[in-house]
């Protein structure tokens, strides 16, 4: 009888770890570093919090012929009466933590893939992409009633092993699924998030922020402290825009509401709400150097970020 991981899935309804492998080639042509295209999101301020590969500081010792005079440590040149200088090895690599929102919340599209699916491509290239400058991707990975750590190393069994938690994730969603969502688990996330990743870490958060409240974004401003911080807003465009289809019956699978999509009044509102609601998160975590990435499951995710972060 073959693996579940063997079988195709529904295309866009849920992953495979066929299809996370196969993103290798689209994690290219981005970069998380400081230097950004004018129009990055990652532009500006923003990328100055995004410092990747730097140099550790090892010690003070007296100058040698040949040592950079720039790196004169003049402070202690001036009370010891020799030069000296501060010697710095570079950081070889970097670890950084991918969050991955499987909630029962991200099992919801209208067209090409779920939101779900979406988060999970976004997780895959952005492991790929620190793989591939020669950092150690790791991985946090949960829905409503659980979590999975994958701690970061560098090698490709860790990345499959990132790649098979999140696709276990993702197949365990369903439509008649009887357990109540839990807003308060990405607040816990993050805080988990905080006792892995403690210094200079690249961490992505990926999900749709369903629950966010003022304590998600201390949370995140606190990780953003030590750390450099992505959130890459996953969301349906019938989120953002009401389709003009008549009346439409919306169901959670335990409640369901009739509503009229042609009245413009309440297409507007519809609307406004989901763009104040990014407006909110974007403006808000701007103030700490934390850039948002609005991600929609219509197009690429490869595509779509390569447009907002800027093409390398």
């Amino acid at each position: 009888m073959p693996s579940a991981s063997s079988l195709q899935p529904d295309k866009g309804v849920y992953t495979s770890l066929r299809d996370l492998i196969r993103l290798e080639g689209q994690g290219t042509g981005f970069s998380f570093l400081p230097k950004q295209p004018i129009h990055s999101l990652l532009a500006g301020r923003h990328a100055s919090r995004l410092r990747g590969r730097g140099l550790n500081f090892e010690e003070i010792r007296r100058y040698l012929p040949g040592d950079d005079v720039r790196n004169i440590d003049w402070k202690v040149t001036n009370r010891l009466k020799k030069p000296h200088v501060r010697v710095y090895t570079e950081e070889r690599d970097r670890s950084a933590l991918v969050l991955v929102d499987q909630r029962q919340s991200m099992f919801f599209g209208t067209r090409k893939r779920l939101k779900s699916v979406t988060a999970a491509e976004a997780a895959a290239l952005s492991a790929w992409r620190v793989f591939g400058v020669k950092d150690r991707p790791g991985a946090l990975v949960f829905n409503d009633a659980s979590y999975e750590l994958v701690p970061a190393q560098r090698s490709r069994a860790n990345l499959m092993r990132i790649f098979g938690v999140i696709e276990r994730f993702n197949r365990e969603l369903k439509v008649n699924d009887s357990r109540e969502g839990k807003p308060g688990m990405l607040n816990a996330m993050l805080r988990k998030a905080r006792l892995v990743a403690q210094h200079d870490w690249l961490i992505a958060v990926i999900s749709d922020f369903g629950g966010a409240d003022d304590e998600t974004t201390r949370l995140l401003t606190r990780l953003g402290q030590r750390n450099d911080v992505i959130s890459l807003f996953v969301y349906d465009q019938m989120e953002e825009t009401l389709p003009d289809v008549g009346r439409l019956v919306a169901s959670d699978a335990r409640l369901q509401v009739e509503v009229q999509t042609r009245h413009p009044k309440l297409r507007k509102i519809h609307h406004s709400l989901f763009q104040e609601r990014l407006e909110h998160a974007q403006n808000t975590l701007k103030k700490h150097g934390i850039p948002v990435l609005p991600i929609h499951n219509q197009e690429a995710v490869a595509d779509q970020v390569r447009r907002l972060i800027g093409t390398r």
